[in-house]
């Protein structure tokens, strides 16, 4: 065998072993992050089971606020729909980017909600009304845990897909960009605040 083409075979074999790697470890990664934004939608998911309850409970108290009682039955429909298309595809960010916008409205009118409700001391002073913001709550915050555990696994994939000589080879192979879960709009940032 000619010493050329054992060069170029051991540096073929080089080649093809870097892009194994690369590859596996993008694929663990990208598992990662996925995994990691399942748990935000089990998170959602409970949040938005717990909406219509929370409004049922408000309507019968605060009757002359109907408007913003459709507000928060029409934001919560609409990130529903937006999660499960995200849910389905965690990697697509025009997906992610459209439930972040409607996570972000929803947020909005929810916290719009709260702000009504205290304004009804009946209503805040209701069994269930206080049981089920307690829920809202709690639910905020593992929300808030599991999109700062996705950002990070996003971000050590995204990196990891950004460096040489992944870089090279993460699109060809199909690799793109994830999108980190970050609400743009700063009133929308702040999670509802509910004390009964």
């Amino acid at each position: 065998m000619n010493p050329t083409a054992i060069v170029l075979l051991v540096v073929l074999v080089i080649l093809v072993l870097v892009a194994v790697k690369v590859y596996n470890t993008l694929v663990k990664l990208r598992n990662r992050f996925k995994n990691a934004f399942a748990q935000i939608d089990v998170q959602l998911k409970r949040r938005y089971d717990l909406i219509p309850n929370l409004v049922e409970t408000a309507k019968g108290y605060i009757k002359h606020e109907r408007e913003t009682l459709e507000a928060v039955v029409k934001a919560r429909s609409q990130a529903s729909s937006a999660e499960e298309k995200a849910s389905q595809h965690p990697e697509d960010p025009q997906a992610m980017q459209e439930l972040i916008q409607k996570e972000g409205q929803l947020g909005g009118a929810l916290g719009r909600l709260l702000v009504t409700v205290e304004r009804y001391p009946d209503l805040k002073a209701d069994k269930n009304m206080r049981q089920l913001s307690e829920e809202l709550t709690s639910t905020e915050n593992k929300v808030s845990f599991a999109r700062q555990a996705y950002n990070d696994a996003v971000m050590a994939y995204n990196t990891k897909r950004e460096i040489f000589p992944n870089v090279v080879l993460a699109g060809p192979m199909g690799f793109k960009e994830a999108v980190l879960f970050k609400i743009e709009d700063e009133k929308e940032k702040e999670a509802p605040k509910v004390s009964f």
